[in-house]
């Protein structure tokens, strides 16, 4: 069989590309400890200008300790210490997306608001057996 010299051409690029793409590269990879990730996650937060979850706790249990948002609470049937202990059980991401939505709702509304957004997380965790906060639900678990 006769090979043109295109053929010749483009088995020789299939060979050469084939071996670039196989050569193994020398990598270095090391543990990193738990102390370093977590400055570099706050380095990273800090110059994303993300705000702190601690702040973010802060002002949602500041929210939780008034007194009409306790009253409110306690007109739905939950407890505002069970609440409050709940805020403290969420995650950083949790937090931070609760204190968004605290941020972005209206200033007359934002209590019925905050209100419902509790109802609703601690409706959730209690049919997903976290807790057992309302007696009328009935854990998936």
């Amino acid at each position: 069989m006769n090979a043109t010299p295109l053929l010749r051409a483009v088995v020789a690029g299939v060979v050469v590309a084939l071996v670039a793409t196989t050569t193994p590269t020398p990598v270095q990879a090391r543990v990193v400890g738990t102390e370093e990730a977590l400055a570099a996650a706050a380095a990273a937060d800090a110059s994303s200008g993300a705000a702190a979850p601690r702040h973010d706790r802060a002002s949602i249990d500041a929210l939780l300790a008034r007194d009409d948002v306790r009253a409110q609470l306690e007109s739905l049937g939950v407890d505002p210490q069970q609440a409050r202990e709940r805020v403290q059980a969420l995650d950083d991401l949790q937090v931070q997306a609760l204190a968004d939505r605290l941020e972005q709702m209206p200033a007359g509304g934002s209590v019925l608001g905050v209100v419902f957004l509790v109802f609703v997380i601690l409706l959730v965790t209690d049919i997903l057996g976290f807790t057992r906060v309302f007696p009328f639900t009935r854990p998936i678990r």
